[in-house]
């Protein structure tokens, strides 16, 4: 993959200060995948003490973000129109693992799915599918 490529997500994944109050890093940049990974913090906990289901969407949006952000010209960027999300199970554990992929890329709109995995001692359960849509819009 084009390091330039590999550079603007980062850079861009480093201005979202939404990401850096999550502790979220980025730990994988493909072209048309993105892997992002939050620890499962006090401060992001539900009342049962689980992840929040915010962290789970936040995650797993800016995941399928940035997977269609690889795939479109670097003058452009992307912002969601339309996302959704079904929640299959508790966020137990220490931490979430967002992993963002293009199913159709496009021009004027990018198909994307996100999955989120709750890791707990070395396991990882699938929490969470979303499925949404990117639109290329000028930088």
């Amino acid at each position: 993959m084009d390091p330039t490529i590999t550079d603007r997500i980062k850079q861009s994944f480093q201005a979202q200060s939404m990401m850096e109050t999550l502790g979220a890093e980025l730990s994988e940049v493909g072209e048309g995948l993105v892997r992002i990974t939050a620890p499962i913090l006090p401060h992001t906990r539900q009342q049962q003490g689980f992840g929040h289901a915010g962290l789970t969407f936040s995650i797993g949006d800016s995941a399928a973000g940035y997977a269609a952000l690889t795939l479109i010209p670097l003058d452009m960027e992307v912002v969601t129109a339309e996302i959704k999300i079904n929640l299959i199970a508790p966020a137990r554990g220490d931490r979430l693992i967002a992993t963002g992929r293009v199913i159709k890329g496009g021009k004027r709109l990018s198909i994307v799915t996100a999955e989120v995995h709750a890791e707990e001692n070395g396991a990882q359960t699938l929490i969470a599918i979303l499925q949404g849509t990117m639109v290329p819009v000028p930088r």
